[in-house]
């Protein structure tokens, strides 16, 4: 009996633990908000809805500096290539690379990635 009690502790803080790193809009606005102030905020477009297709296709597109920052525009904070549907339609993963790390964005209006520049 102790030793399912101990498997059961131990369940317990392995799902605390998963649930912890669950990345929500407010992990994506704080991460904007201290990398903004700091001038290391950079987004990235990897695809964007078309309305002559009617549908996502992908974009070439590199990361670049993101100017401004007005958190008052709820869907995308006036950042060009940031978009957020809200309502639990996002899906926000981690993202990181040779230079950047941050969160990658999905949704019905494309995938984008918002980032900072890794410091070495």
């Amino acid at each position: 009996m102790a030793n399912l009690t101990k498997q059961a502790m131990q369940a317990r803080v392995l799902m605390s633990e998963h649930i912890a790193k669950k990345i929500t809009r407010t992990t994506i606005k704080s991460f904007i908000k201290r990398e903004e102030k700091n001038g290391n905020l950079y987004v990235k477009v990897k695809s964007s809805f078309d309305g002559m297709i009617d549908c996502v296709s992908q974009v070439e597109d590199e990361f670049r500096k993101v100017e401004n920052v007005d958190f008052s525009k709820e869907y995308d904070f006036d950042i060009k290539g940031l978009w957020l549907v809200g309502s639990s339609r996002d899906y926000f993963t981690e993202f990181a690379d040779d230079n950047y790390i941050g969160y990658k964005i999905s949704n019905c209006c494309g995938v984008s990635i918002i980032a900072m520049k890794r410091l070495y």
